[in-house]
């Protein structure tokens, strides 16, 4: 598909068009973190691709780094002004756009967040995401059944995603330490944790340069360590390559979140030990189809049975399957997988 990409200087924000519904009565708008993590790649493709099919008109905007709050919040205004129908929203800052989402909705735009939930949930008009809490728990059982008897003495290293603890690496965080044996204290906080076993916490802004600076961190604190839990297959391979620098590469286990073509095959590799594989382009076209239904009549999507959010399904991708966890195998995985 062709598309024109143009420099808001101003907004800092790559902004890219889908040409062939530029005339559609129907126009939304989709606000990712970063234009380079291959999960927002993805996500872009299947809004897009949705966006073609339904006659949408779309436009793509995507902040410099993840943690860029700031250019988000000028996205939500530029889609004000355009008189857009809808928002599909990855915040970076899940409590700091909130005051911008609230102007959206007042201006009668729906506001649909994607992977992350806002903090509150409810100040978008949904949320279409991975149950991300699940998906921590997923690894953490498989690391907690895979390391065995010891588990109990296991040091355990967690690389989150920003200091703003945006809520999907909450409820990774936090599920990890549910599925491994780990008391979270306070579900909604990263850090409040006493458990002896816990090394330590460091932030990679979900890239690989970041994984490897913080893993280089952890080490220092406690080079026994041999448990990590990655915010995303980015991180972890970074992490890996400060380990492999070290010779440590086969000694601590490190599980994931994402399950891309990349993650998939670091997983293949033995880089990652398993993977909780989510549906971006499952996500991101969903959210263009609730957008084109709203404009149409009004009506707003409603939430998965039992759960406050429309759930987009999860698996555990592992060639090394443990008893009581369920899994698929790094070729059912890659026949799903994206990026």
């Amino acid at each position: 598909m062709k598309k024109s990409v143009l420099a808001f200087g101003a907004l800092a924000l790559g902004v890219a068009f889908s040409a062939p519904a530029m005339a559609a009565d129907v126009s939304a708008c989709l606000i990712t973190k970063t234009d380079t993590n291959p999960f927002f790649v993805k996500m872009k493709e299947g809004a897009t691709a949705k966006a073609k099919e339904l006659g949408v008109s779309l436009k793509s905007y995507a902040g410099k780094i993840d943690g860029d709050s700031e250019s988000q919040v000028a996205a939500i205004e530029s889609c004000i002004a355009d008189g857009a129908k809808g928002i599909l929203l990855t915040a970076s800052d899940t409590k700091g756009i909130v005051p911008a989402v609230k102007k959206a909705r007042d201006a009668g735009l729906l506001v649909i967040a994607l992977d992350t939930p806002l903090e509150p949930a409810d100040a978008a008009d949904a949320t279409f995401a991975t149950d991300n809490l699940l998906a921590g728990k997923l690894i953490g059982q498989w690391a907690k059944e895979t390391m065995g008897d010891k588990a109990k003495d296991a040091k355990v290293g967690f690389l989150d995603l920003t200091p703003s603890q945006p809520t999907v690496d909450v409820l990774r965080d936090q599920g990890f330490m549910m599925g491994f044996g780990i008391d979270p204290k306070n579900p909604d906080k990263i850090g409040d944790e006493d458990d002896k076993r816990i090394v330590g916490h460091d932030v990679t802004n979900g890239n690989e340069e970041g994984g490897r600076k913080a893993m280089e961190n952890l080490l220092q604190k406690d080079p026994g360590i041999n448990v990590i839990h990655t915010i995303n297959e980015p991180a972890a391979v970074g992490a890996y390559q400060a380990l492999k620098a070290v010779g440590m590469e086969k000694n601590v286990l490190i599980v994931s979140v994402d399950g891309g073509c990349p993650g998939v095959k670091s997983v293949k590799e033995g880089v990652i030990g398993a993977t909780s594989q989510q549906y971006p382009l499952l996500m991101a076209s969903l959210g263009i189809e609730a957008i084109k239904k709203f404009a149409d009549s009004g009506e707003k999507p409603k939430p998965t049975e039992g759960k406050s959010f429309f759930d987009t399904g999860v698996s555990l991708v592992t060639d090394k399957p443990v008893s009581g966890v369920k899994s698929i195998d790094t070729k059912e995985g890659t026949d799903k997988c994206w990026g």
